[in-house]
C-alpha cells in the first residue's frame, strides 16, 4: 500500500486482484484492509448491479461490530486498471460519511459490460482485472467523539445497519451533503425531505414514474426516487450564471445515474439536455467575450498610438520651423573642398 498520513487525515490506495472474471456471478468482496485505523473492503457485482454495468463499491468493513453511533467521513477513488493502456484507466471519484445506515458507498454504473468484456479494450487480461481504491479519510470533530466514546462502551452489533448490497443497487456517484431528515413518500421510501415536494409535483403528472417501479424493491425505489430528486433538486437551484465545469460534470453524473433505474423520462431529457448544452453557450460566451476584449485593447492601443502620432507631427512641425530659420543668412559651402592658404 502506498500511505501519506497526518494526526487526522490519512491518504492511501489498496490494489484489489480479481482472477477468474469470466467465471464470477455474484457479487464478490476483497479482503478487508485498514486505512485510518478503519477497516475496509472493496465490493462489485461483476455482472451489474440490476444494470447492464460492472458495480463497484467501497464497503465500510466489519460495520457490526463498530460501536453505536460511529461514522466516518471519507473521500475517495475506484478504479479499473487498463493494463495496456495506463492512461485509459477508468477513475471515479466521490465522497461519503458512512455509518450504519449507509455502510457502503460506490458506482452502480461503473463502466458498461460490453466495454469491459472488450478484450481491445485492456480492462481484462489473462482473464484478470485489477480494482484499485484510493481513500482519503478525515476525522472529524464528532468522529473523534465516537472515537473516545468507544474507549469505554460496550460495542455491540448495530441492529438498524442496512444490507445495501444484498439484492439492491447503492447509488452511484452522488452527492453526500444532506438537504434534510427523510420522510416517507407515498408509501414508497424514506427519501430526503427537499425531494418530496418536487417528486410529488412530477408524479402527478406522470403516474408512469411510480407504476414502472412498483415491482422493485423498497431499497431500489428509494435508490431511485433519490437520483431523480437529486436531478430536480439540481434543476430547480442552479442558475444558469452558477454553472462552471465542476456543476456540468456533476449534473452529467446525476443524470447518467438516474438514467440506470429505467424511468420514462423523455419529458425530462430536454430540460437535462438544454442545461448541459449550456455549456457550450457558456464557452462561446467566454470566447466571444474574450475576442470583444481583446477588440476593447486593440482599439484603446490604436488610440495611444494615434495620440502618440498626433504628438509627433507636431513635434516634426517644429522641427521643420527651427530648420527654416537656422537656414536663413546660412551659406552653404563645399565641404569637400581644401582648407587652402596664400603663399
Amino acid at each position: 500500500m502506498e500511505n501519506q498520513q497526518t494526526s487526522d487525515k490519512t491518504a492511501e490506495k489498496f490494489t484489489w486482484t480479481v482472477k477468474n472474471f469470466s467465471k464470477l456471478s455474484s457479487k464478490l468482496y476483497s479482503e478487508n484492509f485498514f486505512i485510518g485505523g478503519h477497516p475496509w473492503r472493496i465490493f462489485m457485482f461483476p455482472k451489474g448491479n440490476n444494470v447492464d454495468y460492472l458495480s463497484i463499491y467501497l464497503d465500510a468493513g466489519d460495520s457490526a461490530n463498530l460501536p453505536y453511533g460511529w461514522s466516518i467521513f471519507a473521500k475517495f477513488k475506484l478504479s479499473l486498471i487498463n493494463k495496456v493502456k495506463s492512461n485509459m484507466t477508468k477513475t471515479k471519484e466521490t465522497e461519503h460519511e458512512f455509518n450504519a445506515r449507509e455502510n457502503d458507498w460506490g458506482f452502480t454504473a461503473f463502466i458498461p459490460l460490453h466495454e469491459i468484456l472488450d478484450p481491445s479494450k485492456g480492462f481484462i487480461v489473462d482473464d484478470t482485472c485489477i480494482i484499485e481504491a484510493e481513500i482519503f479519510v478525515t476525522k472529524r470533530e464528532h468522529e473523534n467523539q465516537v472515537d473516545q466514546a468507544a474507549k469505554t462502551a460496550t460495542v455491540a452489533p448495530v441492529s438498524t445497519q442496512v444490507n445495501a448490497v444484498s439484492d439492491n443497487p447503492s447509488p452511484m456517484e452522488m452527492s453526500s451533503t444532506s438537504l434534510g431528515e427523510l420522510i416517507d413518500f407515498r408509501g414508497l421510501g424514506k427519501i430526503e425531505q427537499a425531494f418530496v415536494p418536487l417528486l410529488e409535483e412530477v408524479c402527478s403528472r406522470h403516474p408512469s414514474l411510480i407504476e414502472c417501479q412498483q415491482k422493485r424493491s423498497r431499497r431500489f425505489i428509494e435508490w431511485a426516487f433519490t437520483a431523480l430528486g437529486r436531478v430536480l433538486h439540481f434543476l430547480k437551484t442552479k442558475k444558469v450564471k452558477d454553472m462552471n465545469d465542476v456543476l456540468f460534470m456533476h449534473l452529467q453524473v446525476l443524470w447518467e445515474e438516474l438514467e440506470t433505474f429505467k424511468f420514462d423520462l423523455t419529458w425530462l431529457e430536454p430540460h437535462v439536455q438544454s442545461a448541459l448544452g449550456m455549456k457550450s453557450y457558456m464557452e462561446r460566451a467566454a470566447e466571444v467575450k474574450k475576442m470583444k476584449d481583446n477588440v476593447a485593447a486593440r482599439e484603446m492601443e490604436i488610440k495611444r498610438l494615434k495620440a502618440k502620432m498626433a504628438a509627433a507631427e507636431i513635434d516634426l512641425e517644429i522641427a521643420k520651423r527651427d530648420l527654416v530659420k537656422a537656414e536663413e543668412g546660412f551659406e552653404e559651402r563645399d565641404l569637400d573642398g581644401e582648407l587652402g592658404y596664400e603663399a
